[in-house]
């Protein structure tokens, strides 16, 4: 392998391997990044879904992601047997894809590890769809077992257990998408080290700026600074009508 693939898969490595930390990097230092501010929003839901005494809309929309996640999950399974098929395909599909003037490729060896690498960026994306699938069926077991109770600082808790669950699914469901963007850019070393460098760099490039520089961006980040707001205002009434009703209780036992 020339050094200039070398290079470029390098390059590659560190963007799959390192854009998790930068995104956290941007977070922390710039805000304003769709998955952080998710986070919060998720959080907040569930926290209002352990008070609501009707959660079927609840269940309605874990059920909605779960589906998704089912969808990808399989769709990302097709694509792995495509990717394996064209890898243990032999001789036949070396000499079929080397007579592609598109496809620049010097061996047989260099071929197959341009495959396997699209092989392998896909199979992480499908253990994290299922990573994803799984956690959030503990995050509905969670959603069904909240207790019919009035306190509000226990739902609250439990509401807050909840969102710890449902965080890392969805999480781990966004980080199997993202493997489809690197598929891409690990497809694009098949025309050649150059074009695989660009492609990874754009598909960074891409990422970063839906996450931090797209409209959604925007208004999600509006959206959680007036939720939060929102939830704080709900919380400090609960704590000074708690208080209350303390106090009178308080008076009473004195009288």
């Amino acid at each position: 392998m020339s050094p200039l693939n070398i290079a470029a898969l390098c390059f590659f490595f560190l963007c799959w391997l390192g854009y998790q930390p930068l995104l956290h990097a941007l977070a922390k230092h710039r805000g304003r990044v769709i998955n952080t501010d998710m986070t919060v929003i998720r959080a907040i839901w569930m926290r209002n879904m352990a008070l609501r005494e009707n959660r079927l809309m609840d269940g309605q929309l874990l059920g909605h992601a779960l589906n998704s996640a089912s969808f990808f999950a399989s769709s990302n399974l097709i694509l792995i047997a495509a990717a394996a098929g064209a890898l243990f395909g032999g001789e036949t599909t070396f000499r079929s894809a080397s007579s592609l003037e598109v496809i620049r490729t010097s061996s047989r060896l260099l071929f197959e590890g341009q495959i396997a690498l699209v092989l392998i960026t896909l199979a992480r994306g499908l253990l994290d769809f299922i990573w994803s699938i799984r956690q959030m069926n503990y995050c509905i077991a969670a959603v069904g077992a909240v207790p019919l109770t009035d306190d509000p600082t226990v739902l609250r808790q439990l509401g807050e257990l909840a969102s710890r669950v449902l965080n890392p699914a969805l999480s781990s469901f966004n980080q199997g998408v993202r493997g489809y963007y690197f598929a891409l850019a690990a497809a694009a070393w098949l025309f050649g080290p150059i074009p695989f460098m660009v492609a990874t760099g754009g598909a960074v490039l891409l990422l970063l700026t839906r996450q931090h520089r797209s409209r959604s961006a925007r208004a999600i980040s509006e959206f959680r600074r007036l939720a939060e707001e929102t939830d704080a205002r709900i919380i400090s009434g609960e704590l000074e009508a708690v208080g209350i009703v303390a106090a009178k209780k308080g008076s009473g036992e004195v009288l």
